[in-house]
């Protein structure tokens, strides 16, 4: 049986929420078409995505463009079309995923990630550049520098390789010099990165999530295209908002951050709806040899594992 106040506010999200096709795609596939091999057929996807909001029309056209941009790559089978993820579509992926879903480091060293961009570095392939690496997090500490504290040089490396860019930039690691906390180091963390506005945009994703995690604890029986929606929207939600924040080492941030909240918040709405929404997908998509495959071992990983955690979120604390 339904629940009238999820039904709702599913309802009034995609209604006030102006939800761009290509990117709630992206967050479909990446949730929850990877960890079953990347491959669906259109069909089925169309009717996976349909209620929330997105009509065939929608969804061929974006996942055209998401083909020309190098995210998915089609197959035709007979009369069906099957689209994948791309190798690049799929490193794209693991590195937005692992920061929604990887627990942060608790210690920073002091030890920074740089990237110097020499004049001669064309104006495109700088333009590419600049877009993957904030993508990852790097911020511009000066014109042609970026930087992050404890970025994963293996992220970067890839970065590098996958623009071309890897033998005309420099690439280096330094290291914090005295302490490792203090005003300059937050001064800088918010000239670098748009702390204030982040943080607001958490704010924002906490207000609009906590009726819902209230909701899904009262409600006895969850239903499981509910349970899917609740958690598409959600994780998309989740995913626009963590793209902006660089994932900053606790000595350089605010003391009351939003985004630790917001993402144990996420986290509890996760593992509340994530056996149901599955078993929703596994209902509906469909791929070249019949079912989805199971999920991946990786994915039971997700949010510091989510088997034998449902009670924890349902009996966690109020947000």
């Amino acid at each position: 049986m339904k629940s009238r106040f999820l039904e709702q506010w599913i309802d009034d999200y995609l209604a006030e929420r102006r939800v761009r096709a290509n990117s709630l795609i992206i967050t479909i596939y990446g949730d929850f078409i990877a960890p079953h091999g990347g491959t669906v057929w259109l069909g089925s996807f169309i009717r996976l995505v349909e209620p929330l909001g997105l009509n065939e029309r929608m969804v061929r056209t974006s996942v055209y463009r998401l083909s020309q941009d190098k995210w998915l790559v089609s197959e035709q089978i007979g009369r069906k079309s099957y689209y994948s993820l791309t190798a690049s579509g799929r490193r794209r992926f693991e590195q937005a995923y692992r920061r929604i879903y990887d627990d942060r480091q608790e210690v920073w060293n002091g030890e920074w990630q740089l990237v110097i961009l020499p004049a001669s570095l064309g104006g495109t392939q700088r333009d590419t550049l600049r877009k993957e690496l904030s993508w990852a997090g790097f911020g511009a500490v000066a014109p042609a520098v970026l930087a992050h504290p404890s970025a994963s040089s293996d992220t970067l490396l890839e970065i590098l390789q996958d623009t071309g860019a890897h033998d005309k930039v420099v690439a280096m690691t330094s290291n914090t010099i005295g302490a490792l906390s203090g005003r300059p180091l937050q001064e800088l963390a918010r000239e670098c990165w748009n702390l204030e506005e982040i943080g607001g945009k958490y704010r924002e994703f906490i207000d609009r999530l906590r009726p819902v995690l209230r909701a899904l604890r009262s409600t006895r029986n969850l239903d499981p295209e509910q349970c899917f929606l609740v958690q598409a929207l959600t994780m998309h939600e989740f995913r626009r908002t963590l793209l902006h924040d660089p994932l900053l080492p606790d000595q350089l941030m605010p003391n009351d951050w939003s985004g630790a909240v917001a993402r144990e918040l996420c986290r509890d709405v996760y593992r509340l709806t994530y056996r149901l929404a599955q078993e929703h997908l596994m209902a509906v998509c469909e791929t070249p040899n019949g079912p989805l495959p199971p999920a991946a071992p990786y994915f039971y990983e997700r949010f510091g594992g989510l088997e034998n955690v449902a009670a924890e979120a349902t009996a966690g604390r109020d947000y």
